[in-house]
């Protein structure tokens, strides 16, 4: 089969189109036969020299994917099924989804609902799973459709489908952004208004800032996240999934213990077979309301992974990028 294989040795990264076998590491492993694939942010960081994220010195890269099962001995996961394969250490510590063929112990399988296509399954990918795993984290919370949901990082995967999911569930959803010539299509997204990352930044000199936002999505962290907390109306959230500006976050107390605001970790890795059920029957009801095809940015082939993901690296995207592993 072909595949995009993540090498380092010595120092020396290697990132190449290569035939290779797909190996299973466990018996009760199921064999998917991968149609799409997605970029994503890790991506871009298990390809990257000196890698904190990559665990082997050599592997398959691609922490998703989507397909057809092709090979089961589990009467739940029985050969035709369409899944999408996501989670723990797929890409990372294991051969991953930028092949023809991936192999997966059912942990990592999520049955797709009739409403999501395969490819639509890694046009929202572990990106949209981590969208609505924070659109559903806020609404347990309390979310309050009256009041402005922040949205960062918004022309990228997570913020891209974040504001679609909250457009299409009715909620107020401003965007912030870096890259103020994609405001159309933030709006076309669903976005009611539009700032900049330096907007967020309300009253720095003090010690909390205005009650702005009645819930906030961040897919940046750092500075941005210490902002966002200053500014949260009082008893809302923030559901944090991103660390592009810095994985460090240096605050004070001041949002949580008078405002009583909370921050919320979102974890797409190690979600429960619960969460990823809920996570995905949640998609499921919301896909036929949404059209996905303004959410690509591009669809490369394994020869293009290398751009691709420099895009990704860099902040160049709009939208998510799918990887078609077959050479036609």
């Amino acid at each position: 089969m072909r595949s995009f294989v993540v090498s380092e040795e010595q120092g020396v990264l290697s990132c190449e189109v290569r035939a290779s076998e797909a190996t299973a590491q466990e018996p009760s492993d199921v064999l998917v036969a991968v149609e799409f694939s997605g970029v994503n942010y890790k991506d871009a960081l298990v390809a990257s020299a000196h890698s904190r994220v990559r665990r082997l010195p050599s592997l398959v890269g691609g922490v998703d994917a989507s397909g057809t099962i092709a090979t089961s001995d589990d009467p739940n996961f029985p050969v035709g099924t369409r899944v999408a394969v996501h989670g723990d250490d797929l890409g990372v510590a294991r051969d991953g989804g930028f092949a023809e063929f991936v192999f997966a112990p059912t942990r990592f399988l999520s049955p797709l609902p009739e409403t999501i296509s395969n490819r639509d399954a890694m046009v929202i990918g572990t990106a949209g799973f981590t969208a609505m795993a924070s659109v559903l984290a806020l609404e347990h919370h309390g979310l309050d459709r009256t009041g402005e949901i922040l949205v960062t990082g918004a022309t990228g995967g997570v913020g891209s489908l974040a504001l679609t999911f909250l457009s299409a569930r009715g909620y107020l959803a401003v965007a912030s952004t870096g890259s103020p010539e994609e405001s159309r299509w933030l709006f076309e997204r669903g976005a009611v208004r539009i700032i900049g990352r330096e907007d967020i930044a309300d009253r720095p000199d003090r010690v909390l800032a205005g009650e702005r936002w009645a819930g906030a999505i961040d897919c940046v962290g750092g500075e941005t996240l210490h902002h966002i907390l200053r500014s949260l109306r009082y008893g809302a959230a923030v559901a944090a999934s991103g660390l592009v500006a810095s994985p460090d976050l240096h605050t004070n107390v001041y949002p949580f213990i008078t405002r009583a605001v909370s921050l919320i970790g979102i974890d797409a890795v190690e979600a429960p077979e619960t969460t990823r059920r809920r996570v995905w029957t949640a998609l499921g009801g919301i896909a036929p309301k949404v059209d996905f095809t303004p959410l690509v940015d591009r669809t490369v082939r394994l020869e293009e992974l290398v751009d691709a993901l420099d895009s990704i690296r860099n902040g160049k995207t709009r939208g998510r990028i799918l990887v078609t592993p077959t050479s036609s």
